[in-house]
């Protein structure tokens, strides 16, 4: 697979005076104002009549989050691009990390390779800071990988000027460990199925592991057989790729007596392509993108890039159950029954239910590890985006401590997870006839809640959260700090979880 290319960027303060700044673009953060949107440290600036004034008055830019202005000026004063960041008041980490894209992306569309900005004092805020550099770095990355060459249309942003105090060097530093982890979850996510495989997982764990000096575990199949994994081993009778069971872990030189979760298991959806199987996608059910069903794998193990770089005071575990969900003689076919390491019979109803197979035994392994904590994050319904859209995945969970822990990630990562119901009576519609429950329910609706209670059979008593993030790991147009494709979606929510609980 070719090697990934993280984006590169430097950050440096400069004096008050844009004039010795080496940067010819000069970015402006601006917030609404009934009376002019134009903050009163601005009216110093030399060319505030001469450019900002008519600038905003001829955009008609009122501040209001979101939107960008920009002019060229060439020899006059250069380039000049105003973002609104809209009631100041309201002004969050989220606010400046999409105003960073935004920057980033206007400043992009004028070929400005450096820009020297000034956001007031929202910056001097270390979160606000490290938002910012996470919302560039994010922007930044370009995945052009498998293309034979480089758009040569694209400037991308080398040198960031920021004007007053000296830059928290330690917000940007935390930017940079965060989105490394990002971005290798995009990268994984964004390849195509035949360079990501189960075995290139297994390879990338192994990469961590020596890069970092975790201890790594990879059950082959012959090991998966003994541990009685007959759940998850179903999925794979199909593929001619090798399952592989990984199991990687940090263990840290000492650990934080005030934790709440000191010992934690992180599970990944690991289905690296999913053709539905004998329930074959099709139709409206996107079987060419399907490359993306082991994106919870690539959200854990690029939170296992940022927990290496970090450091944290807390065990990990980073465990996936990596397979290929493919069509041979040898496939799993409706109405078969599997039996999961825990002895639990399962009738296979419909072999495009996968996921939720991989992770049973999954689940049964980790709580076997005697964690204080599990979360599972998996592209595992299409019901969630029904329920949630494309822009927040669903949250189940058994332990309202962790699910708060979780939910209080949201608001300082942009991450966007809303707490859903596990209804117990809705158990009932997995019955099956011939095996302890079915793989499916067999009334329609609720789809997203029957496959997280099938999964909540699997953990007896270990703190457990599953996370359903079909709708939010890929897109196919660019939004703020998300190019199209893959988003890397859940890697800062777990680093922020794991670093404040």
């Amino acid at each position: 697979m070719p090697v990934m290319k993280y984006p590169i960027i430097k950050f440096e303060s400069f004096a008050n005076q844009f004039s010795q700044s080496q940067a010819a673009c000069y970015v402006f953060g601006i917030c609404e104002n009934q009376d002019t949107p134009v903050t009163a440290h601005l009216a110093n600036e030399p060319f505030y009549q001469s450019v900002l004034i008519p600038l905003i008055a001829e955009s008609k830019f009122t501040g209001k989050k979101g939107t960008v202005a920009s002019a060229n000026c060439f020899h006059k004063v250069g380039k000049v691009i105003v973002v609104g960041l809209g009631n100041q008041a309201a002004v969050n980490t989220e606010t400046i990390r999409e105003a960073a894209s935004h920057l980033y992306r206007a400043a992009a569309a004028l070929n400005s390779p450096a820009v020297a900005v000034d956001f007031a004092t929202f910056l001097e805020k270390p979160a606000h800071l490290q938002a910012f550099a996470e919302g560039i770095l994010l922007t930044a990355h370009c995945d052009e990988r498998f293309k034979s060459k480089p758009d040569p249309k694209l400037t991308h942003l080398e040198q960031v000027y920021l004007r007053g105090s000296i830059v928290d060097t330690s917000a940007i530093a935390s930017a940079q460990k965060i989105t490394q982890g990002v971005c290798l979850a995009r990268e994984l996510v964004n390849a195509p199925a035949n360079y990501v495989t189960p075995t290139v997982l297994a390879d990338t764990a192994s990469t961590l592991a020596k890069k970092y000096g975790f201890q790594l575990t990879i059950l082959e199949k012959e090991a998966c057989e003994k541990l009685g994994m007959g759940s998850y081993l179903s999925v794979s009778q199909g593929s001619d790729s090798p399952p592989k069971f990984i199991h990687l872990f940090y263990k840290p030189k000492s650990i934080d007596s005030q934790a709440t979760f000191k010992k934690v298991a992180l599970i990944g959806k690991g289905v690296t392509f999913d053709s539905g199987g004998l329930n074959l996608k099709v139709g409206n059910s996107q079987i060419e993108l399907m490359k993306f069903d082991m994106a919870g794998a690539a959200a854990v193990l690029g939170a296992a890039e940022v927990v290496g770089l970090i450091q944290p005071q807390k065990e990990i575990h980073f465990i996936i159950a990596a397979t290929e969900n493919m069509i041979n003689g040898k496939a799993t076919k409706p109405g078969d029954v599997v039996t999961a390491s825990n002895g639990k019979t399962i009738e296979v109803a419909n072999t495009d239910a996968e996921g939720r197979l991989t992770l049973a035994d999954a689940l049964v392994y980790a709580e076997k590890l005697g964690v204080d904590a599990i979360v599972d994050l998996a592209t595992l319904t299409g019901s969630i985006i029904t329920a949630l859209g494309e822009r927040i995945a669903g949250l189940f969970g058994t332990d309202q401590a962790l699910v708060d822990g979780l939910m209080a990630a949201v608001p300082r990562t942009g991450e966007q997870i809303w707490k859903m119901p596990l209804e117990e009576s809705y158990v009932e519609h997995m019955q099956s006839l011939t095996a302890d429950m079915a793989n499916v329910a067999e009334k329609h609706g609720a789809g997203s809640i029957t496959a997280a209670l099938f999964l909540q059979q699997f953990v007896e008593k270990t703190p457990w959260a599953h996370i359903d993030i079909a709708g939010t790991v890929f897109t196919k147009k660019a939004y703020t700090y998300n190019n199209a494709g893959a988003t890397g979606f859940g890697v800062r929510l777990l680093v922020d979880w794991l670093l404040n609980n």
